[in-house]
């Protein structure tokens, strides 16, 4: 009798795991094909990406070489490639230097428009903060002061690598419309920085000066001289030369 009950047993059991794996196995299934989906797409998005990182990597080296033999066209159509098959790096890069061509044609609103875009395809500061910084030069030949403090004032925030030149630059913008008060004791500010570089605190000297002496003869050329001075340079992407 033992043996029969034990046999009945093991039908029972065996038929309930016939039922399991019918009720179960399809979904098993089904899971392991998504996930094995998901893994191949996974992997074919990063090979496209590489692939079209070598692209704008290639295209911006080709854009680069052609900017040092003067060929500005050469330059601009290989830029124009690297921005639209790059991101990130590559991308803003590859805008900043059609920003730069614009700058040389007097195409002014296009150069901003074109900072604008390496700003927000960089993301990284380090990247971002030096397009938005030349974008805000431009606009403040026209701009309003309310557009130029908005541009300025978050690069001027602790921590942000160009700070220095973004404080100085909010103070240019200020003395232009009039407010010598802040003006002044932003340049004092820089003056007595710590990590201020050299030529930012002798402009700023020049700043204060212009301001006690009573007249504004000399903010045009501080302005010039502010807005053609080197930004602390990008780090360069690997296998890219650093940006001009």
């Amino acid at each position: 009798m033992v043996d029969v009950f034990e046999q009945v047993e093991e039908e029972l059991r065996s038929e309930r795991y016939k039922r399991l794996a019918r009720t179960w196995l399809p979904i098993v299934g089904v899971v392991l094909g998504v996930a094995l989906i998901a893994a191949l797409g996974w992997w074919g998005y990063q090979s496209w990406q590489t692939s079209q990182a070598d692209k704008a990597s290639a295209a911006y080296d080709r854009g680069m070489e052609a900017l040092q033999a003067s060929d500005t066209a050469t330059a601009r159509a290989a830029f124009e490639e690297s921005a639209e098959v790059g991101n990130g790096a590559y991308k803003s890069l590859a805008l900043q230097q059609q920003a730069g061509l614009a700058v040389t044609d007097n195409r002014i609103p296009d150069a901003i428009r074109l900072f604008d875009e390496a700003a927000k395809a960089a993301g990284d500061p380090i990247l971002a903060d030096p397009a938005r910084l030349k974008a805000a030069f431009l606009v403040m030949d026209t701009g309003a002061l309310a557009d130029i403090e908005a541009r300025l004032e978050p690069l001027t925030e602790d921590g942000r690598p160009l700070q220095p030149f973004a404080q100085e630059a909010l103070a240019l913008a200020r003395l232009q419309h009039g407010k010598t008060k802040e003006a002044r004791e932003a340049f004092v500010q820089l003056q007595l920085g710590q990590d201020v570089p050299e030529p930012v605190r002798q402009r700023a000297q020049a700043g204060i000066e212009t301001i006690d002496s009573g007249t504004a003869a000399n903010l045009a050329a501080i302005v010039k001289a502010a807005a053609a001075a080197p930004s602390p340079a990008a780090p360069a992407v690997a296998g890219t030369p650093a940006q001009q």
